[in-house]
């Protein structure tokens, strides 16, 4: 996917008045996700999102056991200047939701299995994993 359409698709899920949250949102989310996943999954990931967020995804930040989705969503409160949990959790789905897509069903799949329960819900596809 490229970088316009992709950050269109997230502004446009995510109903930010600029591409600039759109873009903040998609940088703290997808380095949150990095450290996350591993190997093929993540390498198979990246190849399918513009280069800016493939490095981002492919250089996260390191966390140091797996966030439940709900921790996942407080650290995105955190790492977003101004954000609470709840709109962390709408920028989280914004921009997981447009992964998802640019991801496909079987990529998902493999994803959401090296992920806790509950990240089905902020990828948009509910009971997908």
């Amino acid at each position: 996917m490229r970088w316009q359409p992709f950050l269109e698709a997230v502004q446009e899920r995510g109903e930010y008045p600029s591409g600039l949250e759109a873009e903040r949102a998609s940088r703290v989310v997808l380095a949150l996700l990095g450290a996350h996943l591993v190997g093929e999954e993540r390498n198979e990931l990246a190849a399918r999102l513009p280069e800016t967020f493939a490095l981002i995804l492919l250089n996260p930040l390191q966390a140091a056991e797996p966030l439940s989705s709900e921790r996942f969503v407080r650290a995105v409160s955190a790492w977003i200047e101004g954000a609470n949990e709840q709109t962390a959790a709408w920028d989280t789905s914004a921009v997981l939701s447009v992964v998802a897509d640019a991801a496909g069903e079987e990529l998902l799949q493999r994803l959401l299995l090296q992920l806790p329960p509950g990240y089905d819900l902020l990828f948009g596809h509910p009971s997908a994993g």
